[in-house]
């Protein structure tokens, strides 16, 4: 598998001097949804990645403007509101938890860069320590999980001390899971819904951290659990978003969303740097071909056009619009599997 440059041109397409555009209609950002805090968050990301890897101005230009949302975004008492109207006027008074977790991700993402300036990098973190007085108020296991992603990053700055904040955050998770779980059943509620993969990865990272066996026991159990649904076709398959996954019920087939496969490539990107196995590796390559039409349909989702990516699989065909969440879960894949491959052709010559 080679990655020579990824395409971009459909992020910047989507991407305007306020921040970048929740949808598009086919491949024209549509401003009728205006923006989200979710988005920009990943777009964040993204950027960050796309800067570290090629060390290109137009990549920090993306960064000042989606680090110049989420400071909008963020309330006086550190939490964020999400959804944005096309004219800039915040929807709500605070956003979800979602929303509250993914910016503190891209936010301790940004405080690891060591790449960035520094003002950006100290606008992070008092962004991150203002958001900090919110973590014991989550009740959402994902957002508890990007908070520990976020965390874990952040911690890289040995001016913040978080393992106590990670190992609360951590045991709340697997005390959620014993709670839930019997014999056929190792999830932690009663349904498998959207980003599934973060709640295994963000339990490996505390492990990372931490290095306490129960969060890597309940995390790999998790996670075995899941792939053995996403892979139960022998090729991955997502649990569709129409009718999820409830326990006792059937598997939803459609429609699959780009962002499943994204957090899966990470969550075995994870299991590999801690676990060395190169199984691992096999599982997160089949994972992002599920892209590139090793999926139920046989269609590739990447449009050799525009270089966006199909908001997802439904029972016709692929859905042809081209949003933010999209393209963003495509370049976090890709880029992520570029820095599994690397990773595994250092352990080789060492």
């Amino acid at each position: 598998m080679e990655f020579l440059y990824p395409r971009v041109e459909h992020l910047f397409r989507l991407t305007d001097d306020t921040g970048v555009l929740q949808h598009s209609k086919f491949s024209v950002p549509d401003p009728n949804f205006g923006y989200t805090t979710d988005d920009n968050s990943r777009a964040l990301i993204v950027a960050i990645m796309l800067y570290k890897n090629y060390k290109e101005e137009r990549y920090l230009n993306l960064i000042y403007r989606y680090s110049s949302f989420l400071l909008n975004a963020q309330t006086e008492k550190g939490n964020f509101r999400n959804f944005m109207s096309y004219n800039r006027v915040f929807l709500e008074e605070e956003g979800s938890e979602d929303s509250f977790g993914r910016a503190v991700w891209s936010l301790g993402f940004g405080i690891s860069e060591k790449s960035l300036p520094i003002n950006l990098r100290n606008l992070y973190k008092e962004m991150f320590i203002k958001a900090m007085n919110h973590i014991y108020e989550l009740k959402s296991p994902r957002s508890k999980a990007y908070t520990i992603l976020g965390m874990y990053y952040a911690q890289k700055d040995l001016s913040l001390n978080l393992f106590e904040h990670v190992r609360n955050l951590a045991k709340s998770l697997v005390r959620q899971f014993r709670e839930n779980v019997d014999s056929s059943w190792r999830w932690f509620e009663d349904i498998m819904a959207y980003s599934n993969a973060v709640l295994p990865l963000s339990l490996l990272i505390s492990y990372r951290i931490l290095r306490d066996k129960m969060f890597l026991e309940v995390g790999l159990d998790s996670m075995e659990f899941l792939e053995k649904i996403v892979f139960r076709n022998g090729y991955f398959k997502p649990i569709g978003c129409k009718g999820w996954y409830v326990r006792g019920g059937k598997i939803a087939e459609y429609d699959e969303q780009p962002i499943e496969a994204s957090e899966m490539v990470l969550l075995y990107k994870e299991a590999y740097e801690i676990l060395k196995d190169v199984n691992y590796i096999t599982k997160a390559k089949e994972t992002f071909m599920w892209y590139h039409g090793k999926n139920s349909k046989r269609i590739c989702l990447m449009d050799p056009e525009t270089g966006g990516c199909y908001d997802g699989i439904n029972e016709t065909g692929v859905n042809l619009n081209q949003g933010a969440e999209s393209i963003i879960s495509y370049l976090i894949a890709y880029l992520s599997m570029r820095e599994l491959i690397g990773l595994r052709q250092e352990a080789m010559i060492s």
